[in-house]
């Protein structure tokens, strides 16, 4: 089994407190199963018991995880309680014990071409997946940031690179997805490749490299491109918070470009200061504590879809968060959290990209 690969961690992380408040799910479901130590409580009773892998509420409690990978990230001894649930719900799945709504979502991603459509080609390669086609605000500000830029580009739409599969555990078919859409991005003659959708930007440097494929053009998230074009911000951005992406810090070493970009533009944290654990500023933080996630389930992809309930209260929970609502400015990183915190909220949310655009 998957979860066999895990076993250390799951041994050390059933026993440890330390991440508890980094659930997001357990923030607002207010289930003990719900938190790091008792899900991998949960899997050392499959890893004694194979029988219980089909027990219902260990399912239900594996595909109820965020995903945000803030425990292993914040980890002072990294173990991995998120690739334990991963390795957990591949399992499942290869056991055929796949919930119903997991199972179809997993084959209306199946049944999606990998290969993108493409405008034409480009030296640069804009990629619009489903959550960024979904907000037209987010194409019509990278195309504002590229004019700006004097720069030419090519744009690519639908495809699928395999990254809800894999999240929801169907690995294989995730690999199989991966490879088409890197081949077809290959064919494309791109030497870079911008995206706004942090989960698309993670699959394009990880799983790349973890599948043994190789991209041939440089992968930029939408804020590396805005921080390091020759664009020149004409207005100040002003005071705002920014909420960390799942996938640009937990996943990508806290990538740096996103507040790159907020300095350039001159953005300034409501509440910057130092703490007696980490000794350099907290920049733009929201909340109570620079490590919590408020994504509303970034880390899993499609938890809109397969949990409904549980990212709206986990919109509504950053909501509450907030100083002013009504005047707050709110900056994210993915078009997957602002489509949740405008559905859910009545906080003023932008993405880097469009707080960007207005800047010029």
């Amino acid at each position: 089994m998957n979860i066999d690969n895990f076993v250390e961690d799951v041994k050390k992380c059933r026993f440890c407190f330390m991440c508890r408040h980094l659930s997001g799910v357990a923030n607002v479901s207010f289930r003990e199963s719900d938190t790091p130590r008792i899900r991998s409580s949960m899997v050392w009773g499959v890893v004694l018991d194979r029988l219980k892998l089909s027990n219902p509420d260990f399912i239900e409690t594996i595909y109820s995880s965020d995903m945000s990978a803030a425990c292993r990230f914040h980890c002072v001894n990294k173990w991995d309680e998120n690739g334990i649930v991963l390795a957990a719900r591949r399992d499942i799945v290869e056991a055929g014990f796949a919930p119903v709504e997991v199972s179809k979502l997993a084959k209306k991603f199946a049944a999606i071409p990998a290969a993108p459509k493409f405008s034409g080609k480009a030296e640069l390669l804009y990629y619009v997946d489903a959550d960024t086609a979904a907000l037209a605000t987010e194409s019509a500000a990278f195309e504002k940031l590229a004019k700006a830029a004097g720069v030419k580009f090519a744009v690519a739409t639908e495809g699928d690179c395999g990254k809800a599969l894999k999240v929801l555990g169907y690995a294989e078919d995730a690999k199989k997805k991966l490879a088409e859409f890197v081949e077809a991005l290959n064919a494309s003659g791109a030497k870079k490749i911008v995206v706004s959708s942090p989960y698309v930007y993670d699959a394009l440097v990880n799983d790349v490299a973890e599948d043994g494929l190789k991209l041939s053009a440089k992968v930029m998230h939408v804020s590396e491109f805005a921080a390091t074009a020759k664009i020149k911000y004409a207005k100040k951005a002003g005071s705002v918070y920014y909420l960390e992406s799942d996938y640009l810090k937990n996943y990508n070493d806290n990538l740096k470009f996103p507040r790159a970009l907020l300095a350039k533009i001159k953005a300034k944290s409501p509440q910057e200061f130092t703490t007696d654990i980490q000794e350099t500023p907290i920049e733009f933080m929201f909340g109570t504590n620079n490590e919590e996630s408020y994504t509303c389930g970034e880390g899993a992809v499609v938890l809109n879809v397969i949990r409904p309930g549980l990212v709206r209260k986990m919109a509504k929970y950053v909501e509450s968060k907030a100083d002013d609502v009504k005047n707050d400015v709110v900056i994210v990183a993915s078009p997957y959290t602002k489509i949740q915190l405008a559905k859910n909220t009545k906080l003023n949310v932008f993405t880097l990209a469009e707080i960007a655009a207005q800047c010029l």
